[in-house]
């Protein structure tokens, strides 16, 4: 029987994954053999890929009511999201393991940026100008969104990054604490088949 995922418990599984990131970010960083970690990395980050919850166990979103407000200053009211695909990520600059998985979300995002049935939402409580200053270095032009009320429950944690992939009807299909390849065949196929509901 499969262990029901709780905050607490999604806590406890991510801590190592963490720390195996924090340890390469600190190498790629901070050592002359850097440069080539980052091959190895990206290799590295392929083995952390998410997992799928079975239709049966999948929990359903009942509370989209979250207010965020976009990157212009505009109120972004998160119920917006129902009935779409929603990939939401709640991170922060100066979080290691999120550093560590953005490379591979923009790559998904690029592969659905242009498409109206799934939103992308990444959230953060991190100030404005230190996530544009993020976002100009790196090159990355998601979709942010500032927290502006505590999340749902259901969305709620005290770990970042977490990911939540969630099905027009509001089945939660994965919910991941840390890092992961969110570029995978297995996260676009997940995609993929949400987007036909």
């Amino acid at each position: 029987m499969a262990e029901k995922t709780t905050p607490k418990t999604d806590k406890k599984k991510s801590w190592i994954s963490n720390i195996i990131f924090i340890g390469l970010i600190a190498l790629v960083l901070f050592t002359p053999v850097g440069s080539k970690l980052k091959l190895w990395t990206s290799k590295l980050m392929a083995t952390f890929t998410p997992s799928v919850q079975k239709v049966e166990k999948r929990e359903k979103l009942t509370d989209y009511r979250w207010q965020l407000t976009d990157n212009n200053g505009q109120p972004f009211d998160f119920s917006q999201s129902q009935g779409k695909v929603v990939f939401l990520n709640t991170w922060a600059t100066w979080c290691p393991p999120c550093i560590a998985e953005m490379p591979v979300i923009q790559e998904l995002y690029n592969k659905y940026r242009n498409n109206p049935d799934i939103e992308f939402v990444f959230a953060t409580t991190d100030p404005k100008s230190t996530v544009d200053k993020f976002m100009a270095d790196k090159g990355y032009d998601l979709p942010v969104y500032y927290v502006q009320s505590a999340p749902p429950q259901q969305l709620a944690s005290n770990t970042i990054p977490i990911t939540f992939l969630i099905g027009k009807s509001g089945d939660i299909t994965i919910r991941k604490v840390g890092a992961a390849d969110w570029n995978s065949k297995k996260v676009t196929d997940t995609i993929d088949g949400l987007l036909k509901e």
